[in-house]
Parts: C-alpha cells; sequence; structure tokens
C-alpha cells in the first residue's frame, strides 16, 4: 500500500505524505525507533542512509549521512521536539555541514508523523512537514523533496514484509 497521497501546498507551506501499511502501529513505530530499520527506508533508493547517532527524546538527534551512486555523503539530521509511541512524533530536519551540525546555507522545515491504527489491522503514517518560508520550500522543492520522499517511503513496505517474514 505504501504511499496512498501526497498533497504540497504553498498556502501551508506543507508537504503532506500519507502512506498506509499492513502492519500495527508498533510496529510502524520500530521504523522509527531503531537505527537499523531508519537508515533502510530513510533515504531513496538511490541515496541509502547510514544513521550515526540515534537518540528518540525529546531534544534527542538523529544524525545520519545519505550516499549517492557517486559515493559523495550528504549530511542530515533531525532533532526531536516530541516523543509519543508509537502514535506520533515531531522533529526539525536539517542538512548538515561535514561536522554535523545544521548548515544555515540549506532549507530546514519540521515534522510532525502521525501514526493510526485502523480496525482492520492496518495503520496510516502521516507526514506533515512545515516550511519556515515560501523560500526554504521551494528549495526542497526543487531537490526533488517530494519524490525523493515517496521513493524513500515507498521501501518500507518491503521492509515490513521482510520483519513479518523473519518473525
Amino acid at each position: 500500500m505504501t504511499v496512498t497521497d501526497v498533497r504540497t501546498s504553498t498556502d501551508d507551506l506543507t508537504l503532506v505524505f500519507t502512506c498506509e501499511f499492513d502492519a500495527s502501529p508498533e510496529q510502524v513505530w520500530r521504523l522509527w525507533a531503531d537505527p537499523r530499520l531508519l537508515e533502510r527506508w530513510w533515504g531513496p533508493p538511490s541515496h541509502p542512509a547510514t544513521v550515526t547517532e540515534h537518540d528518540l527524546v525529546p531534544g534527542g538527534l538523529v544524525r545520519y549521512h545519505m550516499t549517492g551512486p557517486d559515493g559523495e555523503t550528504y549530511p542530515g539530521g533531525f532533532r526531536f521536539t516530541q516523543v509519543e509511541p508509537p502514535t506520533a512524533l515531531a522533529f526539525e530536519d536539517f542538512f548538515a555541514d561535514e561536522a554535523g551540525q545544521p548548515d544555515p546555507n540549506m532549507p530546514t522545515s519540521t515534522t510532525r508523523v502521525q501514526i493510526e491504527g485502523a480496525a482492520d489491522g492496518t495503520t496510516r503514517m502521516t507526514l506533515t512537514s512545515t516550511s519556515p518560508s515560501l523560500e526554504a520550500m521551494n528549495q526542497l522543492l526543487e531537490m526533488g523533496a517530494v519524490e525523493g520522499m515517496t521513493a524513500a517511503l515507498g521501501q518500507i513496505d518491503t521492509l515490513l514484509e521482510s520483519a513479518r517474514s523473519s518473525a
């Protein structure tokens, strides 16, 4: 099922990704809570992520880098502002410099994640990314944020299926 809807609103400065999974909210939460699982889907297939720091608490950081097909790395991270297992989290998302600090020359955003179980055993995950300005949003869109996140989220079904098979 994975990505069922993508909405972009320049009025609200938001990108909203809605996904549905054949999994429980707890299984979907693990995709965020386990750094080895997070790195298996956070980057799009062409730019896999490597998580180097992971502290899933309010104020905690995730630091990672994506590696492109040419071997070049692209550091990034997020700082959690809300952590409510297994239903919600929020974070400030940033591109990083080589030292892992937010890069002031790159756009940032805040992301809220809602994870909701349904009576039929499926789970809906909604990611709402809000940019601080239209300029920042347009920069993210020009960099392929919609395509990249859609491709990244598209890897989750296989990851969840693999977890079910090995359980």
